[in-house]
């Protein structure tokens, strides 16, 4: 059967550029204090006015991206600019450390304790001076690059809960996050720079965090490397892993290291058998690697990051190698998540499904879901389409 790659490419731009898009520039929008309300219920109406550091500055990124990649719309780079112009004036505190969340006028409820905050504040300033080339953007990108790298050992710092000796471990999602943060910023760093954390990255996330035994990348493990038979040390985030994939593929591709490309395939397949639900369909959101009960009590749900993040994952991986198990796959993953996370009638895509597939939260924004998986996924979607298409 021909596969439709065009069809594809349109349906993916179409939705992001006359559903998404136009969602978020409608509803999130705040003309009093400035910044963008992400709570958002089924038809866009706000329902709480916190606003989160890290889905403001995820907003920001994503404005200036599409800014930057798709259109020179002036509409997008002032949305963009004044979600910064909030962050710039409220979301640091002294230190420069970048809070987790404000109320609406911008005064701090929750302390700097969580480092995405800054991951995210480093995206979205450097995007924004890609398209705006004010140096202060810049300052603000690489500074806080910086500050993450000499986070990078202890990231929640004072605010850790763990106590410490007793069972040391690294977690995933920051050397994950750094593999995709160092290509946002490469313009503003120097080589040697781009090419050491490049590096490190690869080797985090494919030889220490993968487990060949397993198939899987674990999400903790100990200091040096080894499995730690806990909750914690047992927990597999089926979505994380595959996400940071495509992020591998990425970087691998600037290489031209076909050898760690398939490396990423191989895991990602490796997944997906793993944590697909064969009774009711859809990507479990955590799994015990043992098979044991997972603490997560939402272990089952259907999450849309998940889903979404796995079709750019399958998509580049097809794109670099026609491996047929990827379109297997990026076929199966397409029909459940359009099936399943559009919402053909209110716009956007609901966040949060039961394990059977039905809509638990009507939410189109809240804590958690922002604008940026679904408006990054469509963007990369429709792109790599279009790169297979031509090849």
């Amino acid at each position: 059967m021909k596969k439709n790659f065009s069809a594809y490419a349109n349906l993916y731009r179409d939705s992001l550029l006359n559903d998404v898009v136009p969602f978020w520039l409608k509803n999130s929008g705040d003309a009093v204090h400035g910044g963008y309300f992400t709570c958002l219920d089924r038809e866009g109406k706000v329902y709480d006015t916190d606003k989160f550091i890290w889905l403001q500055c995820r907003e920001v990124w994503c404005f200036s991206m599409l800014y930057n990649k798709v259109e020179q719309n002036p509409e997008w780079l002032a949305f963009a600019e004044q979600g910064a112009k909030f962050l710039i004036e409220h979301g640091r505190d002294p230190e420069g450390n970048w809070y987790f969340s404000l109320d609406r006028a911008g005064r701090p409820l929750i302390q700097a304790y969580n480092i995405f905050s800054d991951c995210f504040a480093t995206m979205a300033f450097g995007q924004l001076y890609m398209a705006t080339k004010n140096e202060a953007y810049a300052k603000i990108a690489t500074t806080t690059f910086h500050s993450i790298l000499n986070r990078a050992d202890n990231p929640k710092g004072k605010y850790t809960k763990a106590y410490p000796g007793t069972r040391n471990l690294q977690n995933f999602s920051l050397p994950m996050i750094l593999c995709n943060l160092v290509t946002e910023i490469e313009a503003l760093l120097p080589k040697e720079q781009i090419q050491e954390t490049i590096d490190n990255g690869i080797r985090t996330v494919m030889e220490l965090f993968y487990k060949p035994e397993l198939g899987l990348i674990l999400e903790n493990i100990g200091l040096d490397g080894s499995i730690v038979d806990c909750f914690e040390g047992r927990l597999v985030n089926p979505g994380h892993g595959i996400e940071a994939m495509w992020f591998i593929m990425d970087l691998a591709k600037k290489k031209e290291d076909m050898k760690i490309i398939q490396k990423a395939i191989d895991i990602t397949l490796s997944t997906l058998e793993f944590a697909w639900d064969k009774e009711h369909g859809g990507i479990f959101y955590f799994l015990d690697v043992k098979g044991h009960p997972p603490q997560q009590l939402e272990w089952d749900q259907k999450l849309w990051w998940v889903h979404v993040e796995t079709l750019i994952t399958l998509a580049k991986g097809y794109l670099h190698t026609g491996d047929e198990r990827c379109w297997t796959w990026f076929e199966k993953v397409h029909d459940y998540t359009w099936n399943h996370f559009v919402d053909e009638e209110k716009g956007e895509w609901y966040g949060y499904l039961n394990r059977e597939g039905k809509v638990l939260l009507p939410l189109k924004g809240g804590k958690w879901k922002g604008c940026f998986h679904v408006p990054r996924g469509l963007y990369q979607l429709w792109t790599t389409m279009e790169q297979i298409e031509g090849r």
